[in-house]
Parts: structure tokens; C-alpha cells; sequence
């Protein structure tokens, strides 16, 4: 491939005829017309300005607006089955709807210089956005949930629709600029066939949910704004591709460009080498399905799920028989390992009953197990009832349960949890390694836990320190990196000699060729959506162990994302 060619994919453009290019998010194909995704609202107008006798009636319209936006992204956060990542963004954003800043600076506007409310809103968060891309980082990636929190309350101030997806008539492919969490929340596939933006990345929302929902996605595909309304397209979101097709052809999913539909046995390489083909889920249904497609068990149990909205803590015997009836659909096979990760509060997963103060930069701050090391007293009965009652939940469904704790960075913080967790009665305990550090001090990490698990959407954005919701910095998180590879070629290397499996539950192990790299690099389990397991345990199932460790030693090798990409596909196929 030439330079040209590589920057030209890199940047999701499309040279002479041929298709769009942009980043692949979501595995298969599909063919439909196109229905584009409406722009945001344009600026609201400035005048005229409000009487005095009214400007306190005006502004008293403002709070009730933002409550009312709030619990419409609430109630669409808590609907049943919606994707984990995308409900913990919906939680956050409703918060944000509701920010006592943004509304008393709207609010001033009104009462002071009669600026209409809904204008207010505007000029207000303007400020917010200026200042937040001001301050850069992952504070300037906040500016856009800004924008969709002030676009949804103008609207509702103007008694307007709100700005996002249209009503879809019939099968179709989505086009947009980006889609917000609240635009695809209520998404269905079968209608939605495919998504395509303009911005994102392949961790981003939008890829997250596609994967979820199982429908093709190419996302980062600059040129898709020149794609007229109506025309039939083909999205291939394994080559994260777009093009135009003949009118009269097929509308629908490509079946066969999805790959096979289920995982038949106990996973080898040909050579007999065994790898565990698992999934992530929050759900009874995500367990389901992940037991229709035969996962060999769960590498990820997200337990956030019912903590998000709640305002008081759910009671220990809640909790338990959520797990228990979360794990039962598994329980048919003798051994299967259910694998949870306690909670993960902070950040982007805001949990009200916690009261966690306002923090500068959250992704850095105090989240994840940080919360019960860092934290009060009542912080650390929260984890310890939740590990009573997983346990307990464990036992009621009659399944094996390991557990994990996500944003350990020291092995200190991970002896700490492992001893709490045993204290409950956690046979098998390990850590999530999303933090560089750890990886780095793997050899004094890895002597205290019986497992790791690595999340790599996490761990490739604070390697590259890219917001993994950033559309411009897709190319960074990308995690055929070969920058990544090589941190976990390390944690493989320091693993063997401690003699302690490690697996992947990031949305690397959902792309079949790089599971192809992680095999080689000594990953021992691979664990991703229920929907994108058979492709992997295929992949997986026609090479050998040398072809895959020889795979990985051309991935290292490589220059970049790309060189990586073709080294691998060279390598497999002389395989």
C-alpha cells in the first residue's frame, strides 16, 4: 500500500470513484438508502428583548425545561437492554442538563438584560463550550455534550422537536455528522442496517452501540456529508468502507459478510492451542444471547447498571438476586466462569448516592476501585456489600464467579482488593489493567492477583492520553497501535513467568484479526459482545499458534496502526 494510499484511509477520504473510507467500528454489511441525521439547531434568535414585567416569568421557564430534558435522558438511560457504555452517557448527560452553573447563568441573562430564555441557554452555554475547549484535553472533548444539552434545551424552550435521528420509514442507513447518545438509544436493528459519521472513533458511542446492536458501522468517514438523501449505499464495517450501489439492488444485511453465527466447541488453533472465547455483558438478556452463540462463559460482568440511576444504594438482597438472575442463563454447563467487575463509578459513570465531589479532570481522578481507596467510610461498605452479594448471586444461579476490580494501578491497591474480596468469600480474584502503570509494574502486580484482565479502550486512551470519544484522535485509539501491542507483549511476557492468565475484554478482542496478534502475544482469553464471538472463535480456529506468534512479532514490528494492520494480514495469509 502506498503513502498516499494510507493517508487517504487514515483520513477517510475517498480517491477518484472509488468508495469513502473511514475507521471500521462494527463488523458486516449491510445495503439501504440513505437517511440523513438533521444538523443541530441554528442559533435561536437574539431579540426581541423580553418587558421587564415579564423577565421573571421568562426565567422561571428555564429550570423546569432542564428538568424536563434531564428525565427524558434518564428514562432513556434505564431503558431495559440499552448498551452499558451508551446508558452510563446518558446518565452523565442528563446530570449536566440540570448543571446549576449553566441554568443560573441562563437565568441572569434573562432576569437582567431580557434576553429570551431560550437565547440565554445559548449565550450561557456558549461560555461553558469557549471555556472547556480552552482548557484543552479530555476537558475540551466535554464541549460537544455541552452542545447536545443546550440544543435539547432550546428546543424545549421553543416547543420544537429535538434535534436527532428522524422517524426511519423502513430499513435504512443512518448518516450523520455524529450521533448522540440519546440519538441512538432508541435505535432497532433491522431498521437502522447501518451507521455511518462523520466524527467518532472505534471506541467512541456510536461504535460501542453498533457493536452492540450488531449493525455495520464505519465512523471518522470524512466525505459521507456529500451522500444525497435516498441514495443506496453499501457500509462495510469490517474494511470501514462506503460505497454507492446500483439502484435494484438487495436492500439488507449481507448475512455472509457477518461471518458465522455461532462458536461450536471448546476454541483451539489447529495446532490444539486453547484459547477461552468469552463474553462481556450487563443483563439476563446479554446472557441470553451470549449462551445462543456458545461463549464459554463471561470475561466481563458490568455491575454499574443498576448503581447509575439510583438514587439511595440498592439493598444487598436486590443486588443479589440481580445477579443472580444476570448469571442464571449461563449456569447449563458445569464450570462456566462468570467474571465480574465491581463497580465502576466516576467519570462518565456518575452514581448519585455516592455524592462524589466535582473533579477537574474525572478520567484521571478518583473512579473506579479509587472510589473505595480514596474514599469515606460509607463508600467502602458499598463495595463490600457488592461483593457479598455477587457472591451470594453467584451461588443462588449455580455458577463459578471470579472478580475483578477496574483502575488498579499498584500492586499495593490490587493486594488491597484482593484481601477484601477474599474476606467475602471470592475464591478467584484478579484486576482490570487499564493504567500504563500497571503494565509497568506488572512483575510486583501480578504476584498478588490470581488473573488480570485488560481493558483496551481504556488502556489505549490513557497510553496515548486521547479521549477515546474523540473523533479526531480515532487514529490514536486505535488499538492496533503498535505502541499498545508492545505494552501488552510486556504484561504477556511478565504473565508467563508468574505463571497468571491474562485475558482482553476491551473491544480489541472483538476485531478477528487482531485476536489473531493478542493468541500470539499470550493472551489467554478473549472477550467481547455475545454477536461478535463467532467471528473470533473462527479466526481463531483456522491458524496455528506459530502463524499467530508470528503475526504478532510482524505487528510489533510495524510503523503504525496501518502497517501493523497489512503486516498481520501478510502474515495470516502465509500462514
Amino acid at each position: 500500500m502506498s503513502t498516499t494510499e494510507t493517508r487517504e484511509q487514515q483520513a477517510g477520504t475517498r480517491g477518484g470513484d472509488g468508495p469513502l473510507r473511514g475507521t471500521p467500528a462494527s463488523r458486516g454489511a449491510a445495503v439501504g438508502p440513505v437517511v440523513r441525521v438533521p444538523e443541530p439547531l441554528g442559533e435561536p434568535a437574539a431579540g426581541p428583548a423580553v418587558p421587564a414585567e415579564r423577565r421573571e416569568a421568562e426565567a422561571a421557564r428555564i429550570a423546569p425545561a432542564a428538568a424536563e430534558v434531564a428525565a427524558r435522558l434518564m428514562a432513556l438511560g434505564g431503558r431495559p437492554g440499552l448498551a452499558p457504555d451508551v446508558a452510563n452517557v446518558l446518565f452523565a448527560t442528563s446530570m449536566m442538563a440540570e448543571d446549576p452553573a449553566l441554568l443560573d447563568a441562563a437565568t441572569a441573562l434573562v432576569r437582567e438584560h431580557g434576553t429570551p430564555p431560550a437565547r440565554a441557554v445559548h449565550e450561557a452555554a456558549a461560555r461553558f463550550v469557549a471555556a472547556l475547549q480552552a482548557a484543552g484535553g479530555y476537558m475540551a472533548e466535554r464541549a460537544g455534550d455541552v452542545a447536545d444539552v443546550r440544543d435539547r434545551l432550546v428546543a424545549e424552550l421553543l416547543g420544537v422537536p429535538a434535534p436527532g435521528v428522524p422517524p426511519l420509514d423502513g430499513p435504512s442507513v443512518l448518516v450523520a455528522r455524529d450521533l448522540a447518545p440519546a440519538d441512538t438509544a432508541t435505535l432497532e436493528p433491522g431498521t437502522a442496517l447501518a451507521l455511518v459519521t462523520e466524527e467518532g472513533g472505534p471506541t467512541s458511542h456510536t461504535a460501542i452501540l453498533a457493536r452492540s446492536l450488531g449493525v455495520p458501522a464505519v465512523v471518522a468517514c470524512r466525505g459521507a456529508a456529500g451522500l444525497d438523501e435516498g441514495t443506496l449505499v453499501r457500509v462495510d464495517g469490517t474494511a470501514g468502507t462506503v460505497a454507492v450501489v446500483p439502484a435494484g439492488t438487495p436492500v439488507g444485511a449481507d448475512v455472509a459478510a457477518a461471518g458465522p453465527r455461532a462458536v461450536t466447541g471448546p476454541v483451539t488453533t489447529t495446532d490444539g492451542h486453547r484459547v477461552a472465547v468469552v463474553a462481556n455483558i450487563a443483563e439476563a438478556k446479554d446472557a441470553e444471547r451470549a449462551a445462543e452463540v456458545g461463549a464459554e462463559g463471561v470475561g466481563l460482568l458490568r455491575t454499574e447498571l443498576t448503581f447509575l440511576s439510583a438514587t439511595t444504594e440498592p439493598t444487598a438482597a436486590d443486588q443479589r438476586a440481580g445477579y443472580a438472575a444476570t448469571m442464571a442463563p449461563l449456569a447449563g454447563t458445569a464450570g462456566v466462569p462468570i467474571t465480574a467487575r465491581t463497580l465502576d463509578a466516576g467519570a462518565d459513570k456518575p452514581v448519585p448516592f455516592l455524592h462524589m465531589p466535582p473533579e477537574p479532570n474525572p478520567a484521571l481522578g478518583v473512579r473506579g476501585q479509587r472510589v473505595f481507596d480514596q474514599g469515606t467510610a460509607d463508600h467502602d461498605g458499598v463495595l463490600d456489600r457488592q461483593l457479598a452479594a455477587l457472591v451470594g448471586g453467584a451461588a443462588d444461579a449455580g455458577v463459578r464467579l471470579k472478580v475483578m476490580a477496574p483502575m488498579i494501578a499498584t500492586a499495593g491497591e490490587a493486594a488491597r482488593f484482593v484481601a477484601r474480596a477474599r474476606a467475602a468469600g471470592v475464591d478467584e480474584v484478579g484486576v482490570m489493567i487499564e493504567v500504563p502503570a500497571a503494565v509497568l509494574g506488572a512483575r510486583e502486580l501480578l504476584a498478588e492477583v490470581d488473573f488480570v484482565s485488560v481493558g483496551t479502550n481504556d488502556l489505549t486512551q490513557y497510553l496515548f492520553a486521547a479521549d477515546r470519544q474523540s473523533g479526531a484522535l480515532a487514529g490514536l485509539n486505535d488499538p492496533w497501535q503498535p505502541a499498545l501491542l508492545r505494552l501488552l507483549d510486556q504484561l504477556c511476557r511478565e504473565a508467563v513467568v508468574a505463571a497468571t492468565p491474562v485475558g482482553v475484554c476491551g473491544e480489541a478482542a472483538a476485531d478477528p484479526d487482531l485476536t489473531v496478534v493478542l493468541v500470539g502475544l499470550g493472551v489467554t482469553s478473549l472477550s467481547a459482545s455475545p454477536s461478535a464471538l463467532p467471528a473470533v472463535a473462527a479466526r481463531i480456529a483456522a491458524l496455528d499458534l506459530d502463524t499467530c506468534r508470528r503475526a504478532a512479532s510482524a505487528a510489533l514490528a510495524a510503523p503504525d496502526a496501518e502497517g501493523a494492520r497489512a503486516a498481520v494480514r501478510a502474515a495470516a495469509d502465509a500462514g
